[in-house]
């Protein structure tokens, strides 16, 4: 079992316990997003897979925060933003915009990238170097605008 795996069902338990029943039903809508993936592909997820399940359901609880904000939802807002907190306890330290700014300037230099056209390669090395800890979608903006100059 991943290490990853270990923590959430190790934070699971302490929740458990501790009666705290709303982190509960987060970390157990994380372990079955998890288990859902593992049963459909038939493999057992390392940590670097684990990192990209919680990334994905850390984006869908910004977005959902996002509109319920917009439409003046506080209550389910509100939802949001705990389920999100709790899954963000789990990640990374995030890198900052400069540290990302600084990989993204290397690796243009280390391959030689010149164009819009090396993008894919560059952003496929990047995404091994920042897993869990920086925001695709930053990375993608940094690598595109230093490409176009």
């Amino acid at each position: 079992m991943s290490t990853m795996k270990t923590t959430l069902a190790d934070s699971l338990k302490t929740a458990m316990k501790a009666r705290e029943m709303d982190k509960v039903k987060v970390l157990r809508g994380v372990q079955a997003a998890i288990k859902q993936i593992e049963v459909d592909k038939k493999i057992e997820l390392d940590d670097a897979a684990v990192l990209d399940v919680l990334q994905k359901q850390i984006k869908q609880r910004q977005e959902s925060l996002a509109v319920f904000s917009e439409n003046g939802r506080d209550d389910l807002a509100a939802k949001e933003q705990f389920e999100l907190e709790v899954i963000q306890a789990f990640m990374p330290k995030q890198m900052t915009e400069e540290e990302v700014s600084a990989l993204v300037q290397a690796e243009i230099a280390e391959q030689g990238a010149s164009s819009m056209q090396d993008m894919g390669k560059v952003m496929g090395a990047l995404k091994g170097k920042t897993a869990g800890r920086a925001d695709p979608a930053m990375i993608s903006g940094l690598v595109k605008k230093a490409l176009m100059g």
